[in-house]
């Protein structure tokens, strides 16, 4: 059973930074993609930024520029760095990790940090 754990939010200022971890309970390299989804108060969980397995990023418009997806395959640990942070950006973030084949799909969440960024 794939376990994740998110660490590293908690309460910044306008304009801060957070770097978030997620650690894994095995190699992230079992994994074909891992990512970042946050979900704020009433709204929808939305996808932040994700990374597969060879290395390639994606990131939602909102982020771009300001957060940075990375790994650290020795530590079995993914990597959210977040810079000028906005008031928008609140939010319980989740670590998510996808193993799978051709014709299915598994994925595995992790409990969620909370992130709040003061004005």
């Amino acid at each position: 059973q794939v376990q994740l754990e998110e660490s590293g939010g908690g309460l910044v200022q306008v304009g801060g930074s957070l770097r978030l971890s997620c650690a894994a309970s095995g190699s992230i390299f079992n994994f074909n993609a891992m990512g970042w989804y946050r979900q704020a108060p009433g709204k929808q969980r939305e996808l932040v930024a994700a990374i597969t397995r060879r290395g390639s990023t994606n990131y939602a418009d909102s982020v771009k520029g300001r957060f940075t997806i990375s790994r650290d395959g020795a530590k079995n640990t993914m990597y959210l760095q977040m810079n000028s942070l906005k008031p928008e950006d609140t939010a319980v973030y989740y670590c998510k990790a996808e193993t799978g084949g051709t014709n299915y799909r598994v994925d595995y969440w992790g409990p969620g940090t909370q992130v709040t960024v003061s004005s």
